[in-house]
């Protein structure tokens, strides 16, 4: 939610000041005021459709005796974690309408690290239903055998170290003000050293995307070869049973492609805003108006997502 563009997690400390001054002067253009109240309202239709969307998700799972299964505890820590998302939505809109901060140093500290501690949160327990799918596969008496306790215990952990990946950005980063033609704006300005911050972004990226990503693509390839096999020899009873479930692998493979395209061209943005001050000679306008997108298409996976559970459950 940073006002240059970077949205979700902040823009590098070196260039932040820069991008928030361009990002007001675009934005108080005359001619692209119906730009900016049209992302404003994309934003909000996104925020009301997800979070209804999500809690329609929380009671259905709740009421459901088809999810007393393992994939129970994992769906509703989803639509949880899509519903924390979802909640920074309201200040995203604000700072770009009024083109301020209003929420304090608590408010930078809390809602820059929540959309890092829900992205994580996310794509760690689509790892989680993944891994629990192909080893119900390989050892089926194994995973009957895990409680519901087991499964809490796990999605406790996966909150714990996602929360602790993000604990750094609410730690280095506080509110600065600055003079702009005599008006006083506010901001939250991450306080990394340059170096140290390009690393860290580094690091969050290989947690959020490439290494649950590679770990994913190698448990479904595997579940592949294993279905393809079932449909195409004899089995016995026994080893019907343990043919994965079509419908099942369908729903976590369908969101977990939703996460990537959602999250992917966001990450891409971030990092060459932290290796390259203007990527590509990009005008400011234009660089304002990709964070836009970017910041739309992140937000539009925790839409999407109840729409898969229920289509797809």
């Amino acid at each position: 939610m940073e006002l240059g563009p970077c949205t979700s997690v902040p823009c590098h400390p070196k260039n932040a000041m820069d991008h928030a001054n361009a990002t007001f002067e675009v934005l108080a253009d005359t001619s692209d005021v119906l730009v900016t109240y049209s992302l404003g309202c994309i934003l909000a239709v996104m925020c009301l459709v997800g979070i209804v969307g999500n809690i329609y998700t929380l009671v259905v799972v709740n009421l459901s005796m088809t999810f007393t299964g393992s994939m129970y505890i994992y769906i509703v820590n989803l639509a949880l974690a899509d519903l924390l998302y979802l909640s920074t939505i309201p200040f995203v809109v604000c700072t770009y309408f009024v083109k301020d901060w209003y929420f304090g140093d608590v408010g930078c500290r809390v809602l820059f690290s929540l959309d890092l501690l829900t992205m994580h949160a996310s794509i760690f327990i689509l790892t989680i239903m993944s891994t629990e799918r192909y080893l119900a596969v390989v050892k089926p008496l194994d995973t009957i055998g895990r409680s519901r306790d087991y499964r809490r215990t796990v999605t406790c952990l996966v909150w714990l170290v996602s929360f602790l990946l993000a604990l750094p950005t609410m730690i280095l980063i506080d509110l600065r003000t600055s003079d702009q033609g005599g008006v006083t704006k506010r901001m939250c300005h991450p306080t990394w050293q340059m170096e140290t911050y390009k690393v860290y972004l580094t690091i969050l990226f290989n947690t959020c995307i490439l290494a649950p990503g590679l770990v994913i693509c190698y448990l479904y390839i595997k579940l592949a070869k294993t279905y393809w096999r079932s449909q195409t020899a004899v089995f016995t009873t026994r080893e019907m049973n343990r043919c994965p479930k079509q419908k099942v692998l369908y729903m976590i493979f369908s969101i977990v492609l939703t996460y990537w395209a959602c999250f992917i061209p966001f990450w891409l943005w971030q990092l060459l805003s932290i290796y390259y001050k203007q990527p590509g000679n990009l005008t400011n306008t234009t660089m304002v108006y990709i964070n836009f997108i970017v910041t739309c298409l992140a937000y539009s996976n925790s839409c999407i997502n109840p729409f898969l559970y229920t289509l797809l459950s």
